[in-house]
């Protein structure tokens, strides 16, 4: 004998939501925030999926950044900290932020600029993945440069941590 499909919670269709409905999309939003800290474009594109309407939206935005619920220097501030502890450089990071649609270069890069251990992400990445010991030969540097350079540090700051020249860098560690 078959037992009974349990439903799950979560229903297969979603809800019709009524698009001018400002409670509900507050209520959705705040949803949302409680989970983690979002910016105010990745919130944006949440509730327009569920369907409100842009304009309901932008109100809402407006109101959270007023109470502070919503804070974009916030969650970049916490985004860089989260990344760089992961071992990814500032690139990288750079890169995961505008994929996000924070376009505030100014505000990215002064992010980037004040987290102040980005060498050490950098030598702990490199000694969790090669070991403590600076490699001797050209293909064991070149190897471990490309690895870095995934991990998204600049050249200055992996020639700085492989011991190499940096005398001649025009790039910033």
């Amino acid at each position: 004998m078959r037992t009974p499909r349990k439903r799950s919670l979560r229903s297969a269709r979603p809800e019709e939501v009524d698009p001018l409905d400002c409670r509900a999309a507050r209520a959705t939003a705040l949803d949302i925030l409680s989970r983690r800290d979002y910016s105010s474009e990745e919130l944006r594109g949440k509730l327009l999926g569920k369907g409100y309407d842009a304009q309901v939206i932008a109100e809402l935005i407006e109101r959270l950044r007023a109470e502070k619920l919503l804070d974009d220097a916030r969650y970049l501030e916490n985004f860089v900290a989260y990344h760089a502890s992961r071992g990814q450089g500032p690139n990288r990071v750079r890169a995961d932020l505008r994929s996000r649609g924070l376009s505030g270069a100014a505000e990215i890069e002064a992010m980037l600029a004040a987290y102040p251990d980005w060498l050490t992400q950098l030598k702990v990445a490199r000694e969790k993945k090669f070991g403590t010991s600076l490699p001797t030969n050209y293909a064991d540097r070149q190897r471990q440069a490309r690895f870095l350079t995934y991990r998204g540090f600049s050249g200055a700051q992996i020639r700085a941590a492989l011991g190499l020249d940096t005398d001649l860098d025009e790039d910033e560690i």
